[in-house]
């Protein structure tokens, strides 16, 4: 009979599960993902904002009620095995390790344009700023969760302290929103809303890291709750500011920071910008080595991927696998594509949430079908106006991983 794997140390409380909602969220969504999409929705921003919210909300109230009955490592990938099938489960992970890897390649991207900008270095640059950002924030998450989360806390309160800086000053310098390349549509404000709801979506990590939240019962849900509805507001904020600027749709720069005058506030912006990107890297590599792991464990990747440092705080094979994956797609990726790949895989993942969450009894359940249904619903909805050349190259990933899946299970059966 097999040994249990060992657990990770339940370290993070109530503000420490919130603060990596935030910091998954606070960096490329505000700063990159809100370019791409004033550059669908243009004047529509606010609603494409408003949709992506409501999504992420039917999302995030599905995610909390399976992790708090079910609170490991791993998030979807573990709640597709236990409501659904092998197959749903394993897509899950597989989704989840390639869309928020995609999603850190873009946050390391973004910081690799503004350090290429400031030194006016070459092109090249871009990409070796980026795998080095990569790696030092690899070597910060090999500490363990407690050391993270006191620089996660250091970086979301920088992020945030740049957000309120482009909001006070965009108030009080008002310009009407002007010089649209096109008139907005349905289909673009529905794109837009499907590329700005990965900007959401950083409530996942608390889900993923359920084996090392204290209590996970009770604080998993109102992590994810309070997530939600923080960063609704602060979007809400960036939206209006937003509006009182001609919109810059350029996929290559900082839309906040280059939409600020020029002086001081502006570097500050950019600034907070780069900062908030590296949070971002810092929670996406918690977050998808936990997923790692979990596979690992089930032996779906290859179980010495699945072991911990001796301190159980840390799993260090799992950290360098994500580390190779992220830096892989730096490599060959370009910050619209990598966004609008995760914006897809996004969405097919939390489409499995949604099928799980159906699945809980009705005496375990304290968020009712409906709200699952609806983020099902939703999900699928906004997936189809992703770009159909990522949708495609999106299917074919999920062909591969479920290729590989069953050949796993062959050789387990061998």
């Amino acid at each position: 009979m097999s040994q249990p794997h060992p657990q990770l140390v339940r370290s993070a409380s109530l503000g420490g599960a919130i603060l990596l909602g935030l910091g998954s969220i606070i960096g490329t969504g505000a700063f990159v993902s809100v370019g791409f999409g004033v550059e669908l929705a243009g004047s529509w921003i606010i609603w494409a904002l408003l949709i992506a919210a409501a999504v992420a909300t039917f999302n995030g109230l599905s995610s909390a009620q399976l992790a708090a009955i079910h609170p490991v490592s791993g998030g979807t990938y573990e709640y597709g095995y236990q409501f659904l099938n092998r197959q749903l489960g394993f897509t899950a992970g597989w989704l989840f390790v390639l869309a928020k890897s995609a999603s850190a390649a873009t946050a390391a991207l973004a910081v690799g344009v503004a350090l290429q900008t400031w030194l006016a270095g070459p092109t090249w640059l871009v990409q070796v700023f980026a795998g080095l950002t990569l790696l030092l924030f690899t070597l910060l998450v090999l500490g363990g969760l407690r050391r993270s989360n006191r620089a996660n806390a250091i970086l979301v309160a920088l992020a945030v302290g740049a957000l309120i800086v482009f909001v006070a000053v965009s108030s009080q310098t008002p310009m009407p929103l002007a010089d649209i390349s096109h008139e907005p549509s349905w289909q673009n404000l529905l794109a837009a809303a499907g590329l700005l709801f990965v900007a959401y979506t950083g409530y996942g990590r608390i889900a993923t890291m359920g084996e090392e939240v204290q209590n996970p019962r009770h604080v998993i849900p109102r992590a994810i709750l309070a997530t939600v509805v923080v960063v609704t507001l602060l979007y809400a904020a960036i939206g209006w500011g937003i509006l009182h600027y001609v919109p810059l749709t350029t996929s290559s720069d900082f839309v906040l920071s280059n939409l600020m005058p020029e002086g001081v506030w502006r570097q500050l912006v950019a600034i907070g910008a780069v900062v908030a990107m590296c949070g971002v890297i810092l929670n996406l590599i918690l977050g998808v080595s936990r997923v790692v792991l979990a596979m690992a464990r089930r032996s779906d990747l290859p179980p010495k991927w699945a072991q911990l440092n001796e301190q159980r705080t840390s799993a260090p094979a799992a950290i360098w696998v994500t580390f190779a994956v992220m830096l892989l797609i730096v490599l060959v990726g370009d910050l619209k594509i990598a966004w609008s790949f995760s914006a897809f895989t996004v969405l097919v993942y939390y489409s499995i949430t949604n099928l799980a969450a159906l699945r809980v009894k009705a005496e375990d359940r304290f968020v009712p079908r409906w709200i699952s249904l609806l983020g099902l619903i939703s999900c699928l909805s906004l997936a189809a106006f992703i770009e159909l050349q990522i949708m495609f190259v999106g299917l074919i990933l999920i062909g591969v991983g479920l290729l590989w899946h069953a050949y796993r299970a062959s050789q387990r059966m061998d």
